[in-house]
């Protein structure tokens, strides 16, 4: 099953499936800038509070489904080896209950791809769903 939800995502950003709509305005954009500045902070206490109480976070290959807990400690170890040196969002994509970011981190010594997906939860507004981080091939 996980590897049919990758797969589906993959597809997404890849082909750029018709029913997910490019949207960069303003207030798409917004949702994501809070968390593009604790990426690049390395913030891992801030960028958890949006975390959904269980993500998938899929870290150089590997896929770990995690609690929030269990996700700030494998994020802290990612930052303690690998410190932001500047972190962007290059394009976002979705719809109402769904939004994604790709994103490029530049670590000084190895360059990261970063995909984030959110979903809508009722009373909590959106939360991080899927966190995946990849080695930029260059």
């Amino acid at each position: 099953m996980r590897f049919i939800k990758i797969l589906f995502l993959c597809c997404v950003f890849v082909t750029g499936i018709s029913s997910a709509r490019t949207d960069n305005s303003l207030n798409s954009n917004s949702i994501f800038k809070p968390i593009a500045k604790y990426i690049q902070q390395a913030d891992v206490e801030k960028l958890s509070t949006w975390f959904d109480n269980n993500l998938e976070l899929i870290m150089l290959s590997k896929v770990n489904n995690c609690s929030k807990e269990q996700s700030k400690q494998i994020l802290k170890s990612f930052f303690n080896s690998y410190k932001p040196r500047n972190f962007n969002i290059t394009h976002t994509a979705g719809q109402d209950n769904i939004k994604y970011a790709l994103g490029s981190l530049d670590t000084g010594s190895k360059k990261f791809n970063i995909m984030i997906v959110m979903t809508l939860k009722e009373d909590q507004g959106h939360k991080i769903k899927i966190i995946k981080i990849a080695k930029k091939i260059v």
